[in-house]
């Protein structure tokens, strides 16, 4: 497969999906799910256990609010969510940046 299929397909580690919505928290302060979901490129069926992980560690907090007969779920960054960010989710991208290719040149 050429280059061209592995940048347009590119996985996103699960690291990186956990930092990406701490810091989407963080920039709004608070989001409905479907935002938060939108604005991080994720799917909630395939990535409900990142969110649901992330809440049970106690780095993000979800709310739900009654909105008519239906509910509206909002998550916001807790304090420790803030400091794991800082502490090790930064340092982690600063040493292995996502955007780095390890293409090698043809001869």
């Amino acid at each position: 497969m050429g280059l061209d299929y592995y940048l347009s397909h590119e996985y996103r580690d699960r690291i990186y999906i956990r930092k990406d919505i701490i810091l989407k928290l963080t920039e709004h302060g608070e989001l409905n799910q479907t935002s938060l979901l939108s604005y991080c490129g994720l799917n909630l069926m395939k990535h409900k256990d990142i969110l649901e992980s992330l809440e049970k560690k106690g780095f993000i907090k979800r709310t739900e609010q009654a909105w008519g007969n239906k509910k509206i779920i909002k998550f916001a960054v807790t304090q420790k969510g803030r400091e794991f960010s800082k502490l090790i989710l930064e340092p982690y991208e600063d040493m292995f940046p996502r955007k780095e290719r390890h293409v090698q040149e043809q001869s």
